[in-house]
């Protein structure tokens, strides 16, 4: 789901416009670290049958409480970044950047259960080709990628409806349908968000605490995209075990 980002950027602190480069290297210092530390915690949990068992029973495959915790906790933090931004501080934002990470590293681990390794890293390489493709064509493009954005939010929301009508009434076809468009959204939503990122580096100015804010807030949404764009690419592609 995209990530809701602080809407008013025009509070500069000293007014000083900052280095866009600099913006978008801290942007992406804060997503790897995100998805550095997502993956060590879905391959912990993954590869230990006693923690994975904390989160899904090992018979029937269905998350236990916490496993629900888990999987829905991340939804939570998200609002709350999103919806608190201006009130908590920047280190309490980095702090629930970091809770939100390791929570959904967790409840990602179950690819390591039902994926191959060699698919997941595979697919982890090819999305992480696509996503810097995408991301190098929003950050140089100087077409407005605005009204591309709001039709990609309307694709994600049909994907969460779709998805959410799956789950009920599991069909192959239709699975497959919702992985397809989901690679089309979430791969324009780099760029749209790659270069709404760029916008936000040329109007705060550098080293103050709205900087970081936004650099917090720019990595959530591009630690969405990638997130994601992997799942949906290792559904198409990713071999079972």
């Amino acid at each position: 789901m995209e990530n809701q980002q602080p809407t008013q950027t025009t509070y500069i602190g000293t007014g000083e416009v900052s280095n866009v480069r600099t913006f978008v290297a801290s942007v992406f210092s804060y997503m790897t670290m995100a998805l550095v530390i997502s993956g060590v915690m879905a391959w912990w949990f993954g590869n230990n049958m006693e923690l994975f068992g904390s989160l899904r029973d090992l018979y029937t495959g269905k998350p236990t409480i916490l496993g629900w915790v888990v999987m829905l906790a991340p939804l939570g933090l998200v609002f709350l970044m999103g919806g608190m931004v201006e009130r908590l501080s920047s280190a309490t934002l980095l702090a629930v950047f970091i809770a939100y990470s390791a929570l959904t590293g967790m409840s990602l681990s179950y690819i390591f259960v039902v994926y191959d390794l060699t698919a997941i890293i595979r697919t982890f390489f090819l999305t992480a080709g696509v996503f810097g493709i995408m991301a190098i064509a929003g950050y140089t493009t100087k077409t407005d990628l605005t009204k591309l954005g709001n039709i990609l939010f309307i694709g994600l929301i049909g994907i969460l409806l779709a998805s959410l009508v799956n789950i009920f009434w599991p069909n192959g076809t239709m699975s497959w349908l919702i992985s397809v468009i989901g690679v089309i959204v979430f791969t324009g939503l780099t760029a749209y968000d790659m270069q709404k990122i760029k916008r936000m580096g040329e109007v705060v100015a550098s080293g103050t605490e709205t900087a970081q804010k936004m650099a917090l807030m720019g990595a959530l949404s591009l630690y969405l995209d990638f997130i994601n764009l992997f799942l949906m690419l290792l559904r198409l592609f990713g071999r079972r075990d």
